[in-house]
Order: C-alpha cells, then sequence, then structure tokens
C-alpha cells in the first residue's frame, strides 16, 4: 500500500444542509482535495444512518408512522434472498463475478448527496486526488437494526451474513460511481457503536465476529482499489480495527485523542506497514464555536506527542496523518458545521506548511 497523507483532510459523512448543492459546495470548499460525498440526514428517514443503506436487503421494512426500520423474520423470504444471494454471487465471486454491484445500488430516495457530488463532479471535469464515500458499518448496523421483536439482527446468523454482504456491495458500487473523479477512493466504514464494545450491553458480541465482519467490507473495497477506513467516533478498542486489516483508523483526537497511545505495538505496526491514521481533531459540538487553527495545530500536536512518546516516530505519524472531524456535523446548526469545514480545510493547510508537506 502506497499512501503518505501529509496531512490531508477529509470529512465524515453528515451534514446538516437541506440544499445538496449548497452542501456540496461547503465540502468541495474546505477539503477540495479528498471531498465527501454528504449524508443529508435533514430530508428525513431514508437518509438516517442505518436506512440509507438498507435499499435492496429482503424483508426490511421502513415505517414511516414510526419513524423506525426492521427486518420481518416472521414472513417467508426465501425467494428474496435466493435472489439477493444469486445477485451477490454473479457480482461478488472472486472467479467469475462481473463487480457489477448495481443491484445494492443507492438510489436518489436514500441519498440526495451522491447525485448532487456525482453532478457537480461531471460539470467541473478533470479529476481530484482522493474521492471518499462511506458506509454504515455491519456491526453498528446489525446491533442498531432489529427485527419484528426488537432483536438485534448481529443474533441472527442468516441476516448478519446478509447485511454483512449488502454492505460490502454497496461500498463496491459507491467505489466504482466515483472512480472516474478520483485518482483514488476512500471508503470508511462508519462504526460507532464499537464505542461501547466490550461494555454489558455488548458483552455476548465477540471480537473475532466483529474483526471479521469488517474484514470482509474491508477486502471487498481493496478488490477495487480503494483504501479502507473505519470511523469511530468513541473510545474503543483500536486493536480491532488493525486487526481487521483497515488502511485507516479514524479516531476522535480532541475528545479522545490519547486512547490511540493504548495500544502502541498495534498502532506501530500499522503505520510502519503504510497504514494512517486519521485524526478527527476538529471538534463537531458547540466547541468548536471556541476553537480556532492556533487551538487545533495545539490540540494536534499534543495527541501526537503524546503517541510518539510511545516509542513511534514522530515523523512517520506525521507523513501517516489525515485530518478529519471528530463525528459527523448533521446534528450541528448550519453555521456550527460550516465553520467546522472552514477550520478543518485551514488546518490541514497550516499543518502541512509547518511540516513541509
Amino acid at each position: 500500500m502506497s499512501f503518505k497523507p501529509k496531512c490531508l483532510a477529509t470529512a465524515i459523512g453528515s451534514l446538516p444542509h437541506a440544499d445538496p448543492d449548497k452542501a456540496v459546495s461547503v465540502v468541495l470548499s474546505a477539503i477540495p482535495y479528498a471531498p465527501i460525498w454528504p449524508q443529508l440526514p435533514a430530508f428525513g428517514l431514508h437518509e438516517q444512518m442505518e436506512i440509507q443503506y438498507s435499499e435492496g436487503m429482503p424483508s426490511a421494512v421502513i415505517d414511516e408512522a414510526k419513524k423506525r426500520m426492521y427486518f420481518d423474520t416472521a414472513v417467508d423470504s426465501s425467494e428474496q434472498f435466493a435472489g439477493f444471494y444469486e445477485s451477490y454471487m454473479a457480482a461478488m465471486d472472486p472467479e467469475t463475478g462481473t463487480g457489477d454491484c448495481s443491484a445494492l445500488a443507492i438510489g436518489p430516495d436514500f441519498s440526495k448527496g451522491i447525485y448532487a457530488l456525482e453532478k457537480r463532479l461531471t460539470s467541473t471535469g478533470g479529476t481530484r486526488p482522493f474521492i471518499k464515500v462511506q458506509t454504515t458499518g455491519p456491526c453498528s448496523f446489525a446491533l442498531t437494526i432489529t427485527d419484528e421483536n426488537k432483536r438485534a439482527m448481529w443474533y441472527n446468523d442468516e441476516f448478519r451474513d446478509l447485511i454483512i454482504k449488502a454492505l460490502a456491495m454497496k461500498c463496491r458500487w459507491q467505489i466504482q460511481k466515483f472512480k472516474p473523479f478520483a485518482q483514488r477512493i476512500i471508503c470508511f466504514i462508519d462504526e460507532p457503536i464499537l464505542s461501547a464494545f466490550g461494555s454489558s450491553t455488548y458483552v455476548s458480541v465477540k471480537r473475532e465476529d466483529v474483526v471479521a465482519a469488517i474484514n470482509e467490507l474491508v477486502q471487498a473495497i481493496h478488490s477495487e482499489g480503494a483504501l479502507a477506513g473505519v470511523h469511530c467516533c468513541g473510545n474503543t478498542e483500536w486493536s480491532i480495527l488493525i486487526d481487521a486489516e483497515v488502511d485507516i483508523v479514524n479516531f476522535d483526537a480532541f475528545g479522545f485523542g490519547e486512547t490511540i497511545a493504548m495500544y502502541p505495538e498495534a498502532v506501530k505496526n500499522h503505520l510502519q506497514k503504510g497504514g494512517a491514521l486519521a485524526w478527527g481533531v476538529v471538534p463537531t459540538s458547540a466547541a468548536i464555536r471556541d476553537q480556532s487553527v492556533e487551538t487545533l495545530v495545539a490540540q494536534f500536536e499534543k495527541v501526537v506527542d503524546n503517541l510518539a512518546a510511545k516509542g513511534i516516530d514522530k515523523q512517520l505519524i506525521l507523513e501517516q496523518a489525515v485530518i478529519t472531524p471528530s463525528c459527523g456535523t448533521g446534528s450541528l446548526p448550519v453555521e456550527d458545521a460550516e465553520r467546522v469545514f472552514k477550520l478543518l480545510g485551514e488546518l490541514s493547510i497550516a499543518l502541512k506548511k509547518k511540516y513541509g508537506f
């Protein structure tokens, strides 16, 4: 893997805007070298975190009245499952698959942002160094979404496998869609629920199952020649993500910046093999109102120095650093979200200048 981001700026998916074109403009202005397509929860249920990726999954029910989604496991879905796995094998089989993952495409009713960014990139022409796409991770999806009896789908082996494979296809479909516009694609797997891994709530969730689920998506991303990242906006066992063979580990470096240093050997090996850390140093809370480029540079250097003190070469850390917000901005007021993106872009420029990148 040849990837030296050198404080490249990109972002997590969501923005609060109700105008897709405005959201795209904010993104392209702030992070032109690694833009994202904006997830837009202001458009309602279909653009919520898990539901946005449910299109095409057998037995998925979106209850508009109750504003929830669930899987109906009580009905006979054998034909739907057979159809899904037929499409999956036709696309994904490593020997005979066509790679065509359009059966699990994300349509305009589930994402205004994908098509707004595609339209803008088509009209402007040329390619960007990177474009970042994203999907809700299999753990967060299957532990959040339930069946009709409110039992999490993670504990239903048949549906867990379905969810993992459907999300893998959605990763590949996104990568294929944006390949014409970028020299390289980054695909993030968003796993906020891993911040609760090991808690009493998820005590029965096995580490090896989490690693295997994420790795299946990572392998799908790699099959398209893209870089795979995982985002978790709280504290977690960061070595899980490294064991899942991700290229980029993204964490909240504003609120939990010291936690990455709790796994020095795993992180050192990750960086030495060419992996990157994505430092979510720009806060996505009301704290953004009190920040400046100078305060964020100071915060970044503090957490980098803390990691370097564990015996990891500081220059390696800096060369293998991506700069991001700590999380998505979809729940913020528009003014705060736009400040997040403005400072993000300015921080990346300042760090590159300071370190000679």
